[in-house]
């Protein structure tokens, strides 16, 4: 494709949008902020966006964004002004998931960027990281990125701007050692180790809510408002409730705020949390937003706390899906994982489901926890059914094979084989087909390449720039097997003691708490609570 095509569908895009910054790029440090995935996922993302607006708060940056669809037959160009990111100082990149970081090379090769960090110079963009999966643990990319922010953006992004618009003529080394001076930034060979997590003290000074309107996104259609961060519940196999401690609200009257400032552009609030319904004063925000005339959307619900004054509130919304997570169907891995509740209070949700006319009813749960056994997934068929029976609409489940992540406290948890994960993945489709239970089902193949690297370390790195920019599983084998690594290195059972890549980072709660719920999952195992 021409690049007068690309620069025409970029300006279409703006055209549909509202809210993005344009700077004349005269006498500013210029930023490209990735996403290494589809302009619909990565404008779906709220940290996304809110990086965007921290670095044009900036008035010495101009930030652009870029997008990575995978076509390599279309030129790399920013969204806002149609730039080469290599004409840019920095190329910062979010980094929400490990899969998309096969697609971080792709679009380094495609940009005509070296992919190791000690091949560039001056004449190339500093590659800067961040987001939850290089929070977690960042050494897959460590012999790739220049730099890492570990945590939250919200009070670094100044300083990190501010450092590096004074430093724009200075040698790449000496960008790298100012870096590595700032707490929260992980600079691989030069940072003080273990280097600490940043968490903001108070959210309220820092609103976080849609930036950038479009129709073109999953939640086009409303104004997104993070309620809280971090989770009161600390279920053992989560990685947010874990890295994002300890857990904060925002005040009531900020919501609000933030709320009126949305209906200028959206009837609908989309409320954005780990757990909406724990919001402490959530009937006043059910009240405050019914009284500005807002109809509203939930990220997540849990089964207990769940009020029946929200249910009620997202059925006069027109929401057409109450969505619950189990995650498991019986009680003894329920109690190992710590979610907290019962099967009477899963029951009691689907009640309300059907109480307030929900039209679909949809069920979370995980495939492959520790300690798992047969009895154990035909479980969540019997539970399924159970709500099936007293639930009208339609029913609907998503099998997610377990992944063990860094900071949690299965860090340490092999990760089931690919065919026992595959195995139980297709009984549950087989023992629910005959009660038309739509079962959406993610393959255990890309789940194990997340479970490489979600705790993987620099060979794993190594492995990914052996890929040569392609993104197929195949390839991803094909490298594995050039650099002489098995999947199982990283898929098995660790030792409590064993050192870990992500000890580089404390980013989450210290390891005798991790340790100490390990310890408590395992008695929950055997019975013991």
């Amino acid at each position: 494709m021409a690049k007068w095509d690309v620069i025409a569908s970029a300006r279409k895009v703006l055209d549909r949008e509202q809210g993005y910054v344009t700077k004349d790029w005269g006498g500013r440090l210029p930023v490209a902020l990735a996403y290494p995935n589809t302009y619909h996922l990565g404008m779906s993302n709220l940290g996304f966006q809110t990086v965007y607006q921290l670095f044009n708060a900036q008035p010495q940056v101009v930030c652009e964004r870029l997008f990575w669809s995978g076509d390599t037959r279309q030129p790399l160009v920013t969204l806002e002004s149609q730039h080469d990111p290599l004409d840019c100082a920095v190329l910062a990149v979010s980094l929400s998931f490990e899969l998309d970081y096969p697609n971080l090379l792709s679009l380094l090769h495609h940009a005509g960027m070296p992919v190791w960090s000690a091949e560039r110079d001056e004449t190339y963009p500093l590659l800067l990281a961040g987001g939850p999966a290089v929070t977690a643990n960042p050494e897959p990319l460590a012999e790739i990125c220049d730099a890492f922010v570990i945590g939250e953006a919200e009070e670094v992004v100044a300083p990190l701007a501010e450092l590096l618009w004074e430093l724009i003529d200075a040698s790449r080394g000496e960008v790298l050692e100012a870096l590595a001076q700032l707490p929260g930034v992980y600079v691989p060979g030069r940072s003080v180790l273990p280097v600490q997590r940043l968490a903001v003290r108070d959210l309220d000074a820092h609103p976080t809510h849609s930036v950038i309107l479009t129709p073109d996104t999953e939640f086009g259609d409303m104004f997104l408002i993070e309620t809280s961060r971090g989770c009161a519940h600390g279920c053992r196999f989560c990685l947010a409730g874990h890295t994002y401690r300890p857990f904060r609200e925002r005040g009531l009257q900020t919501l609000l705020a933030q709320a009126e400032a949305g209906r200028a552009y959206r009837d609908k609030v989309g409320l954005v949390g780990a757990a909406i319904s724990d919001y402490r004063e959530i009937e006043g925000l059910l009240a405050g937003l019914k009284a500005l005339g807002l109809k509203l959307s939930v990220s997540s619900l849990r089964v207990k706390p769940l009020p029946e004054a929200l249910v009620a509130a997202l059925a006069e919304s027109g929401s057409r899906t109450l969505t619950l997570a189990p995650e498991a169907g019986c009680q003894r891995l329920r109690e190992a994982v710590h979610k907290g509740f019962t099967e009477e209070d899963i029951l009691a949700a689907v009640d309300l489901a059907r109480q307030y006319r929900f039209p679909a009813l949809k069920l979370y749960f995980m495939i492959g926890l520790p300690g798992e056994t047969d009895e154990d997934v035909a479980a969540i068929a019997d539970l399924v059914r159970q709500a099936q029976g007293r639930f009208p609409g339609e029913v609907s489940i998503n099998l997610t094979p377990f992944v063990p992540k860094a900071h949690t406290p299965f860090q340490w948890e092999a990760m089931a084989a690919p065919e026992v994960l595959e195995a139980r993945l297709s009984w549950v489709q087989e023992a629910l087909r005959p009660d038309r239970v739509q079962v959406k089902a993610e393959g255990s193949a890309w789940s194990l390449v997340q479970g490489v690297l979600a705790r993987g370390d620099r060979r794993v790195g190594r492995a990914l720039a052996a890929m040569g920019g392609r993104t197929s599983l195949k390839a991803w084998e094909r490298a594995l097997r050039g650099e002489g690594i098995a999947p199982s290195e990283y898929l098995r059972q660790r030792a409590p003691d064993e050192p870990l890549p992500w000890d580089v980072v404390e980013a989450g709660p210290r390891l005798e708490f991790l340790e100490r719920e390990r310890q408590r999952a395992a008695e929950a195992l055997r019975g013991g609570g």
